[in-house]
């Protein structure tokens, strides 16, 4: 007789249906970036590696304007559900489109700067607003 444990199970409906009303705004969020990243088949930002060439998609938490080394660069932070990383076009003041809560993909290759991750100047693409 074998015994079976209660974690092995997959959550049924109501159990579902109360993680969902007992988890926050912010939670609920987060799992659908991180199911959204899986679907449009890109790299959760928290798996990347240093110097990885990736592709990765998110929410644009903020937009902000910071010259680097006397240049202008345009900054945003791109969050996944998993974590977050900053992406700059350097030359830029604006680009049509690029505004918090907006979704898109971008591409480039990861690095580090400052502690924190970064893609310079990536290809991106911008997401429809809503619900597809």
């Amino acid at each position: 007789m074998s015994a079976v444990s209660g974690s092995d199970k997959p959550a049924g409906r109501f159990r579902r249906m109360l993680d969902r009303l007992s988890s926050s705004q912010e939670d609920l969020e987060s799992e659908e970036l991180r199911e959204d990243a899986e679907t449009a088949g890109c790299v959760r930002i928290g798996d990347c590696r240093d110097r990885q060439i990736v592709t990765v998609t998110g929410t644009l938490r903020t937009v902000t304007l910071r010259p680097r080394a006397g240049v202008p660069a345009l900054e945003a932070e791109l969050f996944d559900g998993s974590a977050a990383l900053d992406v700059v076009w350097l030359g830029r003041r604006s680009i049509v489109g690029i505004e918090p809560g907006r979704r898109l993909i971008a591409s480039g290759r990861i690095s580090e700067s400052r502690g924190r991750r970064v893609l310079f100047n990536p290809k991106y693409e911008l997401r429809p607003l809503g619900r597809e």
